[in-house]
This record gives C-alpha cells, structure tokens and sequence, in this order.
C-alpha cells in the first residue's frame, strides 16, 4: 500500500470513526446493563522515562513507536512531560483513572509512578508489559517472564497490578495472565471492534472493553455525544489513549486538555451530578460487572 493511500485512508477514519461510534453504540444491543452509565479511562506510559531509551539503547524504537520515526528516548521525555499535567487535569476533576505503566520504568526512575501514587484520588496502576514488546511475538517463555519481572519491579514500591494493557494491543498468552494475579485486561478494539461491554473472557478474566481510542484528531463534539448515548443507555464508556496524545511539546499539551479533554470531561461531570454516570477505573469496573453478571 503506498503512502498516499495509507494517509487517505487514516482520514476518512479519522472524520467517519466518531460518526460510526455514535451510531454502533447507539443501535447495539447491550451485553449487560448497569445502574447507570460508566466512564472508563486507561491511559498507556510506553515509556516513561527519557533514560529507558539510553539504557535500551534504541533496542525497542520499534517496540514503542511501531516505527524507527521515534525513539524510545523521545516517547519518554514527552511522557515525562505531558503525564503530569494528565494527572493533574484528573486530579482537578476528581476523576479515578487507570495509569497502565510498562515494568522497566519501576527498575529505572519510579518518579512518575509515586506522583500518582502520591495523588487525594484513588488512580490505578496497571500493568503494560516489562519492555512494552507485543505479545503476539513472545513465546510462552518470554511472555511468563516479562510478566514474572514486571511484578517484582512494581512491587518494589509495593504495586501489586491486577489490570493489564498489552503493549500495543496484541493479545496474546491470557492463560499467564492470570498466573501472574491479574484479574482484567483491556481486549483488542478498533474501528470496527470498539464497544460498550465488559465480559468476562478466558478463565474469569474480566475483558473491560475498549470503547473509543481519543487521539490527535478526536472531536470533542461526538465523543460527548458518545457520553450521552453510555450515560441514557446505562453502558460503560471505556476510553483510551497515550501520554504524548495530546501534544510534543508542553505549549501543544496544555491547548489539547483545554481544547478536548477539559470539554469532555466536563460534560461528563454534568451527567454524574445528575445520577446518570459514574467514573471508575479498570478495576473498580470489573467489581461492579462481576457482581451484575452475577444477579442476571
């Protein structure tokens, strides 16, 4: 596929994939309903740290960015800069988030884990791998021992993880997952595989369903009306998305969460001071979904 054709067809996504989420999540049929609607935010540190990427030595570029374009180092000075400001913007709204953070980074700098766990809100911090390589080329081996070494890194400042994100979204080996005391994951979306449902998949793992990925060009104006249809239909609303989402620099970062996320959460706050929505983290979620699927 040439360039142009692969531009061309990541814009009609871009303009179409906030249309057709409003119509699939309006016309689906739910899984299960809950007592009200629910809003989900996982947020994916590939990095975390400038210093990964001096350490690793551009072993993982390719790993980080799907491409040689950028660095690890690169990924990690940004995310370093922008996760702040993410937990402040959450902090300020009160709202709790899922913070899947890759192993490593707890061997190397656990600077930006302790701010969030410094934090007056409950945040989760899940799990994104040890070196954020996609599962789907890890053998059983080295998937069990990615798994092995993120657990006793995160437990040096005592995070025990029992969500995971998988590095970019490959799934693969659920059977480790829960060997290794995870109890949810966030399962592979999409275009056409985004929904509003949270299932319970391999042997009781809980699968908290990615609903809407909030990249670069994300319109503020159909994902809160994305907001409405979860919050009138009593539908959990999973959304996602990377620390550098929301600019390169710190000028790009700050007009970003003013120009979509402060406006989506805004409105969002709206419908749960009327009882239609709450905000959960992964784990919080899965609770609430085991014990509904339970009463049906």
């Amino acid at each position: 596929m040439t360039l142009n054709k692969i531009l061309q067809n990541y814009v009609i996504t871009s303009i179409f994939s906030p249309i057709f989420h409003c119509a699939l999540f309006g016309l689906r049929r739910p899984i299960v309903r809950f007592e009200n609607g629910m809003f989900i935010t996982s947020i994916d540190v590939d990095v975390g740290s400038k210093e990964l990427g001096v350490i690793n030595q551009g072993r993982y570029d390719r790993d980080v960015s799907g491409s040689l374009h950028d660095s690890e180092s690169f990924v990690g000075e940004v995310e370093q800069r922008n996760l702040p400001l993410l937990l402040s913007l959450f902090d300020d709204f009160e709202i709790p988030v899922t913070f899947a953070f890759r192993g490593q980074l707890f061997d190397v700098d656990t600077s930006l884990p302790k701010l969030v766990m410094s934090s007056s809100i409950k945040h989760e911090i899940g799990s994104h791998g040890y070196y954020h390589r996609a599962f789907t080329s890890l053998s059983c081996e080295e998937a069990n021992e990615e798994l092995k070494m993120t657990t006793i890194a995160m437990k040096k400042i005592g995070v025990i993880p029992r969500s995971f994100v998988f590095p970019r979204n490959k799934i693969a080996h659920l059977d480790l997952l829960k060997k290794h005391g995870y109890i949810c994951y966030r399962g592979l979306g999409g275009f056409t595989r985004d929904g509003t449902y949270i299932r319970t998949d391999y042997d009781e793992l809980c699968d908290i369903h990615p609903s809407q990925y909030i990249g670069r060009t994300a319109d503020p104006f159909f994902v809160k009306k994305t907001v409405d249809i979860c919050a009138r239909r009593r539908l959990p609303f999973h959304v996602w998305f990377h620390p550098r989402c929301i600019g390169d620099t710190e000028e790009q970062a700050k007009r970003r969460i003013e120009r979509t996320l402060s406006q989506l959460l805004r409105h969002a706050k709206r419908k749960e001071r009327v009882g239609a929505l709450t905000f959960e983290t992964m784990l919080s979620v899965m609770n609430k979904a085991k014990a509904r699927m339970h009463t049906r």
